[in-house]
């Protein structure tokens, strides 16, 4: 075989098996197993306000052995168990909210095609999408389309009641009104109504209480912060609550605990039961120094066809970056995928070396980066039901540095995303016709390489310099849209880079040429979509994409590399130089890494706030216009597939099934009966 059959037939295979039908969106599903119940499957769901809740397929369930199946069925019941967590951490209000939203659909025998209780419907489902009242992604609080009155009413009949200071929430727009807030103007903490600190604290003393308990340059630091909420002690001083089987939310841990104990027994391997092991350690004790020793175990098991995700991971609720919330992640490996892409982990050191960020910020040793594709089994928590499309894990810099880490793409979920897509938004913004043909034939490789590289290289590569602190200790409410714009811009930098069709992850350039189209159009127009007239960008994700776009279409300018078109009074961006554009990103990424290892606050405010937060409001409308007429909910979600046991006379499981529910409010109701361990 000659070298270009070769990369012909390794591009040929990593199409197939990690593109599913190549990336035809508009062509049948294929039965791959007994989990597609028919051809035709149905991946949209339900359709409220700007949402849409999909359901996805999981290929390869038959395939697993009793026991894997077990595993998987422990580990899905375990984030489940947890369910009420989220809903806590995201407000003080929301289980009482949704205990009595829940009892009154549950209860209701009333006109439901009246237009208030349609209100009361569409309201419900976006709390529950939400994991609350206020907007998954914008943060902002929604407020009900009925009455008040007609609310008490329904609480009434039911024999629900709500205290004023909750009811007040619900309907007052001044009360809580976000989420999380990143304005740097005011206390981070007090604007936020997050519940990971109590209601009166501000910003200023929790930057205190941890500037006496963090040490500067500390070699192997613990995630300070991580498993706990702030409150006031007896005497008014700062505690941490924290999480754990005895403390704070322990009816639902000890829930967690109890399935994970199962999994435990039927774990594939040592190196994956020591890591469940040290888990259940964690959540009993609540201790971070475990937490971090199972966070090694984790890394290290890498054998096994099931992996997971879970604990208080992820820390973008918290304004000031401390605080984990509580999410899950069950997968299945998929092998021939997986080993299509083992080549990114396997050049790592390549990427890194060749990256174009400083000398002195760059890893002299990549190690212990393992990349996988998988099938998501079920999600929980903070994963859902809006979910990441790939993840890198752990978070703790100096793990992953000396350990490595884990980066997983959710393949059936991506391909859920594309099958439930069509083509109206990409022909609408892209500037002429030879944009559209290449994202149609190369956008969807380029879509999942350039996650792949943000999670396998992007993620891994920089270091810190001697002494600096960890980015959230550095640069506060600003690390997170930094990391994610570094982690972006790694694999923008490198999807252009001839190494990938050397390597046979893609035919030709031209892919990274539609990823480059998609990212520019998305950054400066397409994402505009998902803001309210007059609001600024407030999302961590949206600011990293903005401000990448923005700065290399304000720095390109000179030499007109990103042309900005005006045709038929709309407006379009044409690129007319991509290598040129590729040195910008090259430039964006050595100085976001400087920020980073240099723990630069003031610079790196400055690039977020100038280039990622503001909103050109004539081009917000003129996009929202634009949309407008296709009605295509901008924000996806997931019901999620049901695992369920089929039991002998004996009382044991011999099979479990994959079940695909129909209704994503019935699917809510039955969890909130099922899984409520919380008051």
């Amino acid at each position: 075989m000659t070298l270009i059959t070769m990369k012909k037939g390794l591009y040929f295979l990593f199409l197939v098996l990690v593109s599913g039908s190549f990336y035809q969106c508009d062509q049948p599903v294929k039965e791959t197993d007994s989990t597609a119940t028919e051809p035709e499957f149905e991946w949209v769901a339900d359709t409220v306000a700007d949402l849409r809740i999909l359901r996805y397929q999981v290929p390869g369930w038959d395939k697993l052995s009793l026991q894997q199946k077990k595993l998987a069925y422990y580990l899905n019941q375990a984030g489940l168990a947890g369910r009420d967590i989220i809903y806590d951490q995201n407000y003080r209000h929301n289980l009482a909210i949704r205990k009595a939203l829940e009892t009154i659909i549950g209860t209701y025998d009333g006109d439901k095609s009246s237009p208030e209780w349609l209100q009361v419907m569409a309201y419900a489902k976006r709390f529950w999408f939400s994991n609350g009242i206020h907007h998954h992604y914008s943060n902002d609080k929604f407020h009900p389309g009925f009455s008040r009155t007609y609310f008490e009413g329904l609480l009434s009949a039911s024999n629900s009641t709500l205290s004023e200071e909750v009811l007040s929430a619900m309907f007052d727009p001044q009360i809580d009104t976000k989420k999380v807030s990143l304005d740097a103007e005011g206390d981070l903490i007090l604007q936020s109504a997050t519940n990971f600190y109590a209601p009166d604290i501000t910003q200023a003393e929790v930057e205190s209480y941890y500037a006496k308990r963090i040490k500067k340059g500390e070699k192997n630091p613990i995630s300070h912060g991580l498993n706990s909420r702030i409150i006031r002690d007896a005497k008014g001083q700062l505690q941490e609550d924290i999480y754990k089987a005895d403390g704070l939310y322990g009816p639902a841990i000890k829930e967690i605990i109890k399935w994970l104990t199962l999994a435990a027994g039927v774990a594939e391997n040592e190196p994956q039961k020591k890591a469940l092991e040290l888990l259940i350690q964690y959540y009993q004790t609540g201790d971070l120094k475990t937490w971090d020793d199972y966070n090694i175990a984790w890394a290290k098991a890498t054998e096994g066809d099931i992996d997971y995700i879970n604990g208080f991971v992820e820390v973008y609720n918290d304004p000031l970056g401390y605080r984990g919330s509580y999410e899950n992640i069950v997968q299945i490996k998929d092998f021939d995928a997986s080993d299509r892409m083992k080549v990114l982990s396997e050049n790592a050191q390549w990427f890194e070396d060749n990256s174009s960020i400083l000398p002195e910020h760059k890893k002299a040793n990549v190690v212990g980066i393992s990349y996988n594709v998988v099938n998501v089994v079920g999600e929980a928590g903070d994963a859902a039901p809006s979910t990441p499309i790939g993840v890198n894990l752990p978070n703790a810099n100096w793990i992953r540095e000396h350990y490595g880490s884990k980066s997983v793409s959710l393949g059936n979920i991506t391909e859920a995303y594309e099958k439930a897509s069509g083509a109206a938004i990409l022909e609408e913004f892209a500037n002429d016709d030879e944009e559209i043909a290449r994202a149609k034939e190369f956008g969807g490789l380029g879509d999942k390489l350039s996650t792949a590289l943000h999670e396998v290289i992007g993620h891994a590569s920089g270091k810190l310099n001697p002494g600096v602190g960890t980015p959230k200790e550095t640069l506060k409410n600003y690390a997170s849209t930094l990391e994610e714009a570094r982690a972006d811009i790694v694999g923008l930098y490198f999807i252009l880079d001839p190494k990938l069709v050397e390597l046979g992850l893609i035919p030709s350039l031209e892919v990274g040429k539609a990823e480059y189209d998609g990212f520019i159009s998305n950054g400066l127009m397409k994402q505009l979509r998902r803001i309210e007239p007059g609001k600024d960008v407030e999302e961590a994700h949206m600011r990293n994409r903005q401000l990448i776009a923005a700065w290399v279409f304000e720095k390109g300018q000179p030499e007109n590399v990103i042309e900005k078109v005006t045709r038929d009074g709309k407006t379009y961006y044409n690129i007319t130089d991509y290598e040129k554009l590729r040195v910008l990103f090259g430039q964006l990424l050595q100085e976001i890494q400087r920020i980073k290892s240099e723990g630069d606050y003031f610079g790196g405010k400055a690039l977020v706030e100038t280039y990622g937060v503001k909103v050109d409001q004539a081009l917000h409308q003129e996009v929202l216009d634009r949309v407008k007429k296709f009605n295509i909910p901008p924000y996806n979600g997931f019901i999620q597939p049901e695992l369920v046991p089929e039991i002998d006379a004996n009382g044991e499981i011999i099979d479990i099934k994959v079940i695909q529910p129909k209704d994503f409010s019935q699917q809510m109701l039955d969890f909130g009966k099922k899984y409520s361990y919380l008051n």
